[in-house]
């Protein structure tokens, strides 16, 4: 009893302050060790699990579409990276620099990749001939680097990894469909995988990637009513392409300038699924990314038989990812670090379960308790396995709902910043002053221009009063 009030203890109360609670829980739960490389984070076995079942998820939804996975450099020379001015403005501040090698100092800085563009623009110029050539459509696994000031497991770290998916075309039609496509597969994941609702939509001219025409994101809502940003993807138009000369002989037979886009999703949507799901116990994981989708715990495991029972049960229910602890932990102990861990289902086994034919599964998700016979134990787990992904979302899309309000005038929208966490539904003029204003005075900032639920609340700007172009979602975000 001491061992399992222990585990619960050690984490901080949500509603008392929901930064400690997220920390206490990255680290009681084993996500991450904190590295002696400051602002890096060493993601350990329980939170590697996590990204390996993400990516494989992800890379598979990728490959439907036509994606290939490619490897780049992990350096980018100086020259290479200021080929394209506005994209290294927007990342100088986070660029980290190599200026020595073997000892010599290098005749040219090397950039530790924040992000790729310009590795694979200088790819596309030597491969991209003609219009047969196209489209390329490249994804790469990897880790970036990117010098923040201010740094928080998984949220924000110097050195993270991600997806990046790097596409060339013939036409900017092409681009753009690819573009939204993708945008579709990460909103679709994250509502089918990780139960997580998000609200699509374009981001604004000052919110939108170093470079890009344009760019699509998917917000969530965490439950402390912050945005997270949790994929995007960007149509560059022809602007990289015109910056590194890359042509191809078009179907005119005259050179022709190609159409790029790039897409993103990194290990800061774990900090989603931990903010949006978790409770004051620990994690709680959507089934299909948990490292472990049932755990069974045997009650008075050294009394005859129940060992064996629970091995059985164990390889009726191995089309799942599950794990029989055979521990010397007391059942109460093996009970609060399922809890902490997150794990979807416990399944219990005991002499008096057996004697009955039965077996007790504990949902995480709420706690509720339902006895099946061991028989049914494979059907009965795929039906509350597909319940608790559905309840998780259900839970957090009525969150989402509850926490959007309008605004109409800026007295308005400054209450609710101050006093309401969540989302503000308001109207914009398009123009970048009263953005910059907005943040200003209430730290909050556009997070998109919805692709739905868009209609205008009234017809002027909620900041200067001027006539407005666009509904906007607003919000402070991590």
């Amino acid at each position: 009893m001491a061992e399992e009030k222990k585990q619960v203890e050690a984490i901080t109360s949500m509603e008392e302050d929901f930064a400690q609670w997220y920390t206490d829980i990255v680290k009681k739960a084993e996500l991450i060790e904190y590295s002696s490389v400051k602002g890096c984070m060493i993601i350990l076995p329980a939170g590697y699990a996590l990204w390996e079942n993400i990516q494989k998820e992800l890379d598979a939804r990728f490959k439907a579409t036509g994606v290939e996975n490619v490897a780049m450099p992990l350096f980018i020379p100086e020259g290479l990276l200021n080929r394209e001015k506005d994209h290294v403005e927007g990342f100088a501040p986070e660029v980290a620099w190599v200026t020595m090698g073997g000892g010599e100092a290098l005749t040219e800085r090397l950039c530790v990749r924040p992000t790729s563009e310009t590795l694979f623009c200088d790819l596309y110029k030597n491969i991209v001939h003609s219009y047969r050539d196209l489209p390329k459509n490249y994804n790469q696994w990897c880790s970036v680097v990117r010098w923040e000031k201010t740094t928080r497991p998984f949220l924000r770290s110097r050195e993270f990894l991600w997806q990046e998916g790097h596409t060339i075309h013939e036409t900017y039609e092409e681009a753009e469909e690819r573009t939204v496509q993708m945008l579709n597969v990460y909103a679709d994941f994250v509502k089918e995988v990780l139960a997580i609702p998000t609200i699509r939509g374009k981001k604004t001219d000052k919110e939108k990637f170093a470079g890009a025409e344009s760019t699509y994101t998917i917000e969530a809502m965490m439950h402390d009513g912050k945005a997270l940003q949790s994929g995007t993807s960007h149509n560059f138009g022809d602007g990289f392409a015109k910056a590194f000369g890359i042509q191809f002989t078009g179907r005119d037979n005259k050179f022709n300038t190609p159409f790029q886009t790039s897409w993103g999703l990194s290990t800061r949507i774990i900090g989603a699924i931990i903010m949006v799901h978790g409770d004051d116990s620990g994690l709680v994981l959507p089934p299909g990314v948990a490292p472990l989708q049932i755990v069974i715990v045997p009650i008075q495991q050294r009394k005859a038989g129940v060992m064996e029972a629970a091995e059985k049960l164990k390889e009726s229910l191995k089309e799942f990812r599950v794990k029989l602890d055979d521990s010397d932990r007391s059942p109460g102990y093996k009970f609060a670090e399922q809890e902490m861990r997150g794990f979807p289902l416990r399944v219990e086994i005991g002499p008096r379960d057996m004697e009955a034919g039965n077996c007790v599964f504990v949902r995480r998700d709420s706690g509720e308790k339902i006895t099946v016979p061991i028989s049914e134990a494979p059907e009965k787990a795929r039906e509350l396995l597909a319940d608790i992904h559905a309840s998780l979302y259900e839970k957090a899309e009525r969150h989402l709902k509850e926490c959007i309000y309008p605004a109409k005038t800026y007295e308005e929208f400054k209450d609710i910043a101050e006093n309401r966490p969540g989302f503000i539904r308001a109207m914009w003029c398009g123009e970048t002053e009263c953005e910059e204003k907005i943040k200003e005075d209430t730290t909050v900032t556009s997070r998109c221009i919805p692709f739905e639920d868009n209609e205008a609340i009234s017809d002027t700007c909620v900041c200067c009063g001027k006539k407005a172009k666009h509904l906007v979602i607003w919000g402070k975000a991590y």
